[in-house]
C-alpha cells in the first residue's frame, strides 16, 4: 500500500492542482476519473494495440479505453451516451486524450471496434489483476467474501445441452488425455458384484488441479436461463449471465469470474479461491453462503490456510445446527459482497450491458470492477 499512497499523494499535491491551473476547477467526480486513471494505469496495457505499420494506422486506443473507463465511472448506459457525453464536456474529452475538439471524438463504430480488441485481449481482467496483484500482493485480507449475481444480457438463450461431468484427466503441462470409456450394465449388480467408484465431481477434480486446468476444465460460457433465490427467500428468473465475485475488506474486488447465467454458484468457487491466494499473501476467512456448502470446497480453503465460514445448507428438511459464536461474528463481513454486486449493477453498468458474447459482457463488467476496486484502494490508504 506503500506505492499507492504515494501516487495518490502525487495526484493531490501536484497532478490536480497542475489540471486546475490549466483546464479550470474540476469537479469532484472528474478528479476522481483522473485519481484512478493514474491508479490503474492503462496505457502500459496498450502495447498490443499500438499501430504495426501496416494498413491505416487506428485512433488513439488509450484514449479509447479511457472513455470507457469513464462510462462506467458515470455509469453511462450506452456507447451513445459516451460520445454525446465526450462532445459537451470539455473537461472529460481533454481528460482522455482529445485535445483539438469534439470533431476529434471518434464514431460509434471505432468505439466498437477498439471495444472487441479489448475484449480479444482480456483487457478489464489484466488490469484488475495487476491493480490487486501490485497494491494487495503483500496484504494479509481478512475477509474474503464470495457471492454471485445475476447479469441480463440482450441475446437469445442458447439451448442447454446435457454434458458429461467428468473429463479426461489432465497432465502437468495441461494436456488432456482421452481415457477409455467404462461400458456398465445399468440395474442393480449382480450378487458379489462390485460396482464401479462413482467418477469424481468438478469439484472434486479442481481439488487436485492448477488454476489453469481447472478453467480449462469449465463448461463453455454461453448466454441461458438462470433462476436463483434472492436474499429475501424469492425465486428470480432471468436470460444473460452470472458474475461471481470474491471481496475483500473495504469492499476491494479481488477477483471475478463469468459463467453462464445456468451454472450454480458453487462451481467456480475453488477457481476463485485459486486467484485470490495467486493475487494476495493469504486470506484468513473465506465466506460463503448456504449455496458453497460442499466438502471440496472446505477441504480446499483449509488446504490454503483459511478457516472456510460457510452457512450450513439445509438438506432434506433438516435443521442445521447455529453457527458458533465468534464465526457468526465474522460472517457479518461478508455483506461487502452483496454491497459490491448492488454498486456494480446500480453505480457502474452492471444493469447496462448491451453489448454480445461472454468476452464482450465479461469486459463491459470489468471495466466497472476495474473503478469500485480503484476507488476502494484509495479509500483504505
Amino acid at each position: 500500500m506503500k506505492l499507492l499512497s504515494h501516487i495518490y499523494l502525487g495526484i493531490q499535491r501536484s497532478l490536480l492542482p497542475a489540471l486546475n491551473e490549466e483546464m479550470g476547477e474540476l469537479s469532484a467526480k472528474e478528479k476522481r476519473f483522473v485519481a484512478i486513471c493514474e491508479v490503474i494505469r492503462l496505457e502500459a496495457f496498450m502495447e498490443p494495440c499500438s499501430w504495426r505499420g501496416n494498413g491505416r494506422k487506428p485512433k488513439p486506443r488509450l484514449h479509447l479505453a479511457r472513455a470507457f473507463v469513464a462510462k462506467a465511472l458515470w455509469n453511462l448506459p450506452s456507447t451513445r451516451a459516451i460520445i454525446d457525453r465526450l462532445k459537451s464536456d470539455t473537461h472529460l474529452r481533454r481528460l482522455c486524450g482529445w485535445e483539438n475538439g469534439p470533431n476529434e471524438v471518434p464514431d460509434e463504430a471505432t468505439f466498437s471496434r477498439a471495444f472487441a480488441h479489448f475484449a480479444q485481449l482480456g483487457l478489464g481482467s489484466a488490469v484488475h489483476e495487476k491493480l490487486i496483484s501490485e497494491h494487495l500482493g503483500e496484504q494479509t485480507i481478512w475477509h474474503s467474501s464470495t457471492d454471485a449475481t445475476a447479469i441480463q444480457a440482450r441475446e437469445k438463450p442458447q439451448a442447454q445441452k446435457a454434458q458429461p461431468e467428468a473429463t479426461p484427466p489432465a497432465t502437468s503441462s495441461g494436456i488432456k488425455i482421452p481415457a477409455p470409456k467404462q461400458q456398465c450394465k445399468r440395474g442393480r449388480p449382480r450378487k458379489g458384484e462390485e460396482p464401479p467408484p462413482p467418477e469424481p465431481t468438478r469439484l472434486e477434480r479442481h481439488l487436485s488441479g492448477s488454476l489453469a486446468d481447472n478453467l480449462l476444465d469449465m463448461p463453455p460460457v454461453h448466454c441461458t436461463h438462470g433462476c436463483k433465490k434472492n436474499a429475501k427467500g424469492h425465486t428470480e428468473h432471468w436470460i444473460g449471465y452470472k458474475l461471481h465475485l470474491s471481496t475483500g475488506d473495504g469492499d476491494v474486488p479481488l477477483c471475478a469470474y463469468l459463467s453462464s447465467a445456468s451454472l450454480h454458484d458453487s462451481q467456480p468457487a475453488i477457481i476463485l479461491q485459486q486467484s485470490v491466494a495467486q493475487r494476495t499473501r493469504a486470506v484468513l476467512y473465506d465466506l460463503k453462503d448456504a449455496a458453497y456448502d460442499a466438502a471440496a470446497i472446505k477441504a480446499h480453503s483449509q488446504a490454503q490456510g483459511s478457516v472456510p465460514i460457510i452457512d450450513a445448507n439445509k438438506r432434506r428438511g433438516a435443521e442445521p445446527p447455529p453457527m458458533e459464536p465468534d464465526r457468526a461474528r465474522h460472517y457479518k463481513a461478508r455483506s461487502s459482497a452483496e454491497r459490491v454486486n448492488s454498486n456494480l449493477k446500480d453505480n457502474h453498468g452492471g444493469r447496462t450491458v448491451r453489448v454480445r458474447g461472454a468476452s464482450k459482457v465479461m469486459t463491459h463488467l470489468m471495466f466497472g470492477v476495474i473503478v469500485m476496486s480503484a476507488e476502494a484502494l484509495i479509500r483504505v490508504l
